[in-house]
């Protein structure tokens, strides 16, 4: 900490893939920029195909669908999150050069976080930032906002019309809140109820259960699904660059998911295989699998049916109920939270989460291609 703290360019660490922290992907590679509080936030994606169609009604719909402001269950804090598409774009396809966008900050309350300035906030992301970089942009949690996923989903949406081209579809809904949890196995989209829920009887019970959060000056978490259709057999490679390892990371790198699993996941442990094997038979003459346990996806790589992934999101640390933390200077204090903050990050966090499964598909489908 303070002078004790030696930056690793001062050191002699090489720079490039080993500091590369605000990239990812092989082929097809998304950097963003920017800060909650500064300017502006940005995006590059590079590797993107020539000759994609580009929608910019679906983009910005894409867009409005994670922007804040729109919702009493979300903050308060109103941007219009207009995109601009500065670079690869001609006569309204894409180019194959470097696509880069972004959207301005309109409606920051910084003030709001001055007396936040030299305090670690529980849960978030303050104090480990201060332990790697030292000097830290505390408004609004600086780089560790959720207002740098925007730029994901401007990448994810030009993912996603690159892979509608080829006959792949990616949708997200919300499985769960708080301790309201949906049991079917039910997914029929789209989901057009104002908390995305993927069963509609569920939205109300849903909204209540962040209505009553809030009204607690409080937060509360919950579980996304998420299913990719249409993909073929054969994308992901073996070993380490699984494509369900890829869509873990992509996802998991979102700022409050915990946790990610593939198919059955978690619940696998609890059976035998006897039980939960995805069995084959021949039927029409083509082999097919009886179940899909394994969520469309063995061995690392894609068999041919459809994915299925569930994120989980924890609570939104920013609360007003008083909390105990520390100081920079290593004093000992309650704080409560004030400002505008989501009660309930996961109804925003679906199109997210589509945006990195997207992303990460479309890497894959351009590295699989390579082996033609």
């Amino acid at each position: 900490e303070g002078a004790a703290f030696i930056p690793y360019a001062s050191i002699g660490v090489p720079c490039g893939d080993f500091m590369a922290g605000s990239s990812i992907g092989r082929l097809l590679t998304l950097t963003t920029w920017g800060e909650s509080h500064g300017p502006g936030l940005g995006g590059v994606l590079d590797g993107y195909p020539a000759g994609v169609a580009i929608d910019l009604d679906f983009i910005q719909g894409e867009m409005d669908r994670r922007r804040p402001g729109h919702s009493r269950l979300s903050t308060q804090r109103r941007e219009d999150d207009r995109l601009e598409i500065l670079s690869g774009v001609y006569d309204g396809k894409s180019t194959g050069t470097p696509l880069a966008f972004q959207v301005r900050n309109m409606n920051q309350k910084s003030g709001d976080y001055d007396a936040l300035k030299d305090v670690y906030r529980p849960s978030h992301a303050d104090y480990a930032y201060h332990m790697k970089y030292g000097n830290v942009d505390h408004r609004g949690g600086g780089r560790s906002s959720g207002r740098e996923t925007s730029m994901r989903v401007a990448g994810g949406a030009l993912a996603k019309l690159a892979l509608r081209e080829n006959g792949i579809s990616i949708v997200a809904g919300v499985r769960s809140i708080g301790t309201v949890i949906d049991q079917t196995d039910d997914f029929n989209p789209p989901f057009l109820n104002p908390v995305t829920a993927i069963n509609a009887d569920l939205a109300q019970a849903f909204a209540d259960e962040i209505d009553k959060a809030r009204m607690d000056t409080d937060s509360v978490g919950g579980i996304v699904e998420c299913r990719i259709f249409g993909l073929p057999a054969g994308l992901g490679e073996p070993v380490f660059d699984r494509l369900d390892a890829d869509l873990a990371k992509a996802v998991m790198s979102i700022g409050a998911c915990k946790g990610v699993e593939i198919g059955l996941g978690f619940e696998s442990a609890r059976h035998r295989a006897s039980q939960i094997n995805d069995q084959m038979a021949i039927v029409d003459g083509k082999p097919v699998f009886l179940s899909n346990n394994s969520g469309g996806i063995q061995g690392g790589i894609s068999n041919g049916e459809t994915v299925i992934l569930r994120a989980a999101f924890k609570p939104t640390p920013s609360i007003a109920l008083a909390q105990r933390t520390v100081t920079k200077d290593g004093q000992e204090k309650t704080i409560g939270i004030k400002g505008r903050h989501d009660p309930c990050i996961v109804p925003r966090a679906v199109v997210v989460v589509e945006a990195m499964c997207a992303l990460t598909v479309l890497d894959h489908l351009l590295s699989w291609r390579a082996y033609e």
